[in-house]
């Protein structure tokens, strides 16, 4: 359930140090409208709290078993959950011993969210810190922070948020006065090859990002740099060239890695896994030096 007051929200975490200045508390909102192959938090693709289960962790006790309702345990070395049965009620995480079963997920009302985030009050203070809104994607809880967010911003927060740029531009004029800072990735200019890598068309993306370009004072580019994918020099060029045309003379470089693959086995998802090996700090290295051999300055990210 999402609506103005409740979100489902998969993790909380503290003490984030590359998603906007000084020491941040990230919100890790679930829901998302894209399905990059590299995605590093597959577990934010549905928007509905939903059951992981870890096998090396289970002993096959099945006391899981008898604590669904929905029938959804499944007795089988690979897998323990029939998704096409299962609600994500959770029950029969509270009968496993082992947590092999975990709900990944859960409901946060407004007054909580806020209730949590002020316990690091002190951090943001002394770091020049703050929030950072991430997921998935965050806008697609929008109605939920049409509510939060005005909260935040009475308790004097920075609040950033990540997106990846799909959404419908209205419930993000709303948002605007209490955004401090909106981190945008851009992943490939050309519209077949962002289609076929996450599955949505880039048109709507380019065309909020040069809008935010023009009303938003602090919207920061960034680059997931994908080796083999959207590292190819005519694609750093095509980048560049957006960013210009709309004002922006910077991007960020997020090296990629593929922490996010050893999720894919424990969750109902299609991802699948790409092999890529990181690239060195050399090659990250190349692609910044193309940007900034056509105008625009690169930073890499920690």
């Amino acid at each position: 359930m999402h609506d103005d007051n409740h979100a489902i929200v998969f993790d909380v975490q503290r003490f984030s140090l590359h998603d906007g200045p000084g020491i941040r508390t990230t919100v890790f909102f679930k829901g998302c409208p894209l399905r990059c192959a590299w995605c590093q938090n597959p577990e934010s693709w549905h928007a509905r709290p939903e059951i992981a289960f870890y096998r090396h962790r289970c002993r096959g006790c099945l006391e899981c078993l008898p604590a669904c309702r929905e029938k959804a345990i499944v007795p089988y070395v690979d897998r323990r959950i029939d998704y096409t049965r299962c609600t994500g009620c959770g029950e029969c995480t509270d009968a496993c011993v082992q947590t092999a079963l975990r709900v990944v997920g859960r409901v946060w009302t407004v007054a909580d969210l806020v209730s949590e985030l002020v316990k690091d009050s002190d951090y943001f203070e002394e770091s020049g810190g703050g929030i950072t809104l991430s997921g998935g994607e965050p806008m697609q809880q929008a109605g939920f922070l049409r509510t939060l967010l005005p909260e935040l911003k009475r308790r004097h927060f920075h609040v950033a948020m990540e997106t990846c740029g799909q959404f419908v531009w209205e419930r993000i004029e709303r948002l605007l006065p209490f955004l401090d800072l909106i981190l945008f990735d851009l992943k490939l200019m050309a519209p077949d090859s962002h289609q076929a890598f996450t599955g949505c068309s880039n048109g709507r993306i380019l065309k909020n990002f040069a809008r935010l370009s023009r009303v938003f004072s602090h919207l920061r580019a960034r680059l997931p740099v994908i080796p083999g994918i959207n590292d190819s020099r005519t694609n750093i060029l095509n980048t560049a060239v957006f960013l210009l045309k709309n004002g922006q003379d910077s991007i960020c470089l997020l090296p990629y890695h593929n922490l996010g693959e050893s999720k894919i086995s424990s969750l109902n998802t299609d991802q699948k896994r790409l092999g890529i090996k990181p690239r060195t700090a050399h090659d990250l290295d190349r692609v910044k030096v193309l940007f900034e051999a056509n105008g625009v300055k690169a930073t890499i990210s920690g």
